[in-house]
């Protein structure tokens, strides 16, 4: 199974296992199959009614807008999925582990010209690129600096959120004892949610209650990630000590 390890800005190491070909091929045509469901569909309905030349042109109108920016749209606001790619359990990321910007959703959809042409159905170049990609990458991701990627992370969350203390190991913040099973339960469920979907926003906000609530600082190399970590560690430590008395 192929798997790339990406350094996130909180200078955490995540392996994902890459989206393979055969997954994305079939999340394409789970696509295409709804589309051409509506269009049989349409079909049907519109041979039974009475429908003016202009309402048909209309319809066929939408139909057609839709189907040239589903995927467009399913990506941005479906956090880097369509409906295949959600079925397939794969997402669209950047190559460095973040969010990608609605820029490079936007130039991973214009290079689907490239990808699959102009004739209905032809994706030969998207095939042959992705089939010979280090990343499995076909030109708009390429172009875009994106990756497909399956949505579990190989990584476990133990090794991102738990760090066994060592013999010797002194707490940084021994407050950290006051915090309850909830609190870390919290924190555990923040971290999980960063290593999903690599929003930042859910950190930094953490991070500033539990300083808040614990009225703590930290030194100016530790950052949120480093300090929620450093919090579960002293926690754990903590009340392992407290349990052995």
């Amino acid at each position: 199974m192929q798997t790339i390890r990406i350094t996130t800005s909180q200078n955490i190491d995540i392996d994902y296992e890459l989206a393979g070909l055969g997954e994305r091929i079939v999340a394409h045509l789970i696509d295409f199959g709804i589309f051409f469901l509506i269009l049989i569909l349409a079909a049907i309905a519109g041979a039974s009614a009475d429908l003016k030349d202009t309402m048909g042109i209309a319809l066929i109108t939408i139909y057609g807008v839709l189907y040239v920016f589903y995927d467009l749209l399913c990506e941005i606001f479906m956090n880097g999925q369509s409906v295949g790619k959600k079925v397939m359990k794969i997402r669209v990321i950047s190559a460095d582990g973040a969010q990608p910007r609605i820029g490079q959703y936007l130039l991973r959809w214009l290079f689907r010209i490239v990808d699959f042409g102009f004739i209905f159905g032809a994706g030969a170049v998207a095939l042959v690129v992705a089939a010979v990609s280090n990343k499995v990458q076909r030109v708009g991701d390429l172009v875009a600096g994106t990756i497909l990627i399956k949505t579990n992370p190989r990584t476990k969350m133990s090794n991102v959120a738990f760090m066994p203390a060592v013999d010797g190991y002194e707490p940084v913040f021994t407050s950290a004892a006051q915090l309850s099973e909830q609190d870390i339960e919290l924190i555990n469920e923040v971290i999980n949610t960063y290593v999903k979907t690599g929003n930042s926003v859910v950190v930094y906000n953490m991070a500033q209650r539990i300083k808040e609530h614990l009225r703590v600082t930290t030194p100016p190399e530790m950052n949120d990630m480093r300090f929620l970590q450093t919090i579960l560690k002293d926690y754990s430590y903590l009340i392992s000590q407290t349990e052995a008395f």
